[in-house]
């Protein structure tokens, strides 16, 4: 298991921020949760819901190949309403969700394919089964992933530029490090693995390394022609990079990394250059 160290870093000083970043920080927060864009039913899975999805979207899709195998999904009038429920075992929950998966690929109706699975969690935040990362946001369940916000000894800021042959907001500027935790990670497996692959560096060669909070989102997708619904919590840490340290790029998502002063990064966030997931892990970070 890694061990992430957890110890009292310096907090930034608390700068308000000037008219325009806090009007588009109000902006970005507001665009961070918002309802879905149509109805939508819940979706259920061994009788847990995991997840939703837009209402008459399934009907659309031929299910015919994942019904004539052992699963079985239909409508199923509840007390609070009609929900999609597919019939199985527990322990054959994540086989059943990822034959869905592949009828959505096969259809052209989820995101791009990773080959990557993610956790799939009930309402008590149990994991309950994986399921491809491509079909997540079309089906509505819950993702999470880690960020890592990253400063010289100076006060400096690195940040990344991300590639621009990124499916998701390509050459955008983001914090040092921003991943999904995949279903084989724990919370710092996925910061000690993304940590690696996106800049190069050990966990434990950072200084000070401190969970700093967490953000909620929850918005409509692009994903699945429109009916996707993003549902993800972000854990963010900060650390200090050592003077001798420079994170280099592992697994080619990441076009450059940059060292900047407070007032450029504030700049840019004015200007919409940085994610909306990263810019809002900053407003953590700086405690707006």
């Amino acid at each position: 298991m890694v061990r992430v160290p957890v110890l009292n870093a310096l907090k930034p000083r608390l700068v308000p921020p000037h008219a325009a970043l806090a009007q588009w920080l109000a902006t970005a927060r507001e665009a961070a949760r918002q309802p879905a864009a149509q109805p939508r039913m819940p979706l259920v899975a061994a009788g847990q819901v995991v997840g939703s999805v837009a209402k008459g979207f399934l009907n659309e899709i031929g299910l015919q190949r994942l019904m004539d195998k052992r699963y079985q999904l239909s409508i199923e009038e509840r007390s609070a309403g009609a929900v999609w429920h597919l019939q199985v075992a527990p322990d054959e929950i994540s086989l059943a969700l990822n034959a869905v998966a592949a009828v959505l690929h096969a259809a052209g109706r989820c995101g791009p394919w990773r080959n990557e699975q993610l956790a799939v969690t009930n309402p008590r935040g149990e994991v309950v089964g994986t399921v491809e990362r491509g079909a997540v946001r079309v089906l509505g369940i819950t993702t999470r992933a880690v960020h890592l916000v990253g400063l010289a000894p100076d006060g400096r800021m690195w940040v990344q530029k991300r590639s621009l042959t990124k499916p998701n907001n390509p050459g955008m500027w983001d914090t040092l490090m921003g991943g999904m935790v995949s279903a084989a990670d724990s919370l710092p497996q996925a910061l000690a693995r993304e940590t690696w692959e996106e800049a190069g560096l050990e966990v434990a060669q950072l200084e000070t390394v401190t969970h700093g909070g967490h953000i909620d989102f929850s918005r409509p997708s692009r994903e699945g022609g429109g009916v996707g619904f993003m549902v993800e919590r972000i854990d963010w840490f900060h650390a200090q990079v050592p003077h001798a340290l420079e994170p280099n790029n592992q697994d080619g998502e990441v076009e450059r990394f940059e060292l900047l002063a407070p007032a450029q990064v504030h700049e840019r966030m004015a200007q919409g250059a940085f994610t909306s997931e990263a810019a809002l892990v900053l407003a953590g970070f700086y405690g707006w």
